[in-house]
Formats: C-alpha cells, structure tokens, sequence
C-alpha cells in the first residue's frame, strides 16, 4: 500500500498560480509565466520557492545602496518557504507547517492546502479562490 506522504516526495515544478476574482476573472498574481520549485522528502520536510519570471534586476548588489522600491517590487514577486508536512488523505489536505518563511508573520504557521493528483500533476488549493499546479520533475 502506498503511503499518504509517498504520492508527494519528491521534486516538483511550477506550471501555474491562478486566483479567480469575485467576478470569475483569473488573475496571475506571479505573471503568467511564473517560476517555482517544490520539494517533499520521504521524512516529512519541505520547502518552495516562487517567482515571477520577469523580475527586473535590481540598480546595485547590494542592498543597501537599493532603493526601497526596487527592494519591495523584488519581494512582490517571490515568496519561499520552508518547514515541516503531513498529510491528512481522509480530509484531502496537506499541511505546511512553517518554520522559515520571506515573510516574517508567517512564520510558526500552518497552511492547510486541499490537494489532488492528476497525471503526474499535483494542483494545490491553498484557498477555494487560489489554484497551483505542479508538475512532477524527480
């Protein structure tokens, strides 16, 4: 019998990130060409990373010669993450506890995503609004 966590191990890449608005538009909140990566290992970590595929670089290397802008346009575009999982297959979710994330509030969290499988896709629903695809890569 495969276990819950062995459907997820391994390496997976972004193919998209929607949301839908109120008015059913879909919106891309990392463009429509988004990149990312998500890895799941066998005793139960993980760890994500995503991004716009059409960031701009920034004016200097280093920080602190940057303008605020530039700094808060190049966190816009990217988030990552990294903690703990566990799989409730029953109730169709995977929980992300957090213990890294780009953003500080986040930290000490759990992000409860429902999930499925299609193929060697994995869609992650984060919110009944938000939809991220993954496709299996290792």
């Amino acid at each position: 019998m495969i276990h819950a966590m062995d459907k997820f191990t391994g390496a997976w890449k972004l193919v998209s990130f929607e949301e839908r608005r109120p008015d059913g538009e879909i919106n891309y909140p990392y463009g429509r060409n988004p990149i990312g990566l998500l890895i799941y290992d066998a005793t139960g970590w993980m760890s994500v990373q995503i991004m716009r595929s059409n960031r701009v670089a920034l004016s200097s290397n280093d920080l602190r010669e940057t303008a605020p802008e530039e700094i808060k346009a190049a966190v816009e575009g990217f988030t990552a993450f990294f903690g703990t999982y566990e799989v409730d297959e029953d109730a169709g979710i995977i929980i992300h506890n957090v213990e890294g994330h780009l953003l500080p509030d986040s930290v000490g969290k759990r992000l409860e995503r429902s999930f499925e499988f299609s193929g060697d896709l994995l869609i992650l629903k984060p919110a009944p609004t938000r939809r991220v695809v993954w496709k299996r890569i290792r």
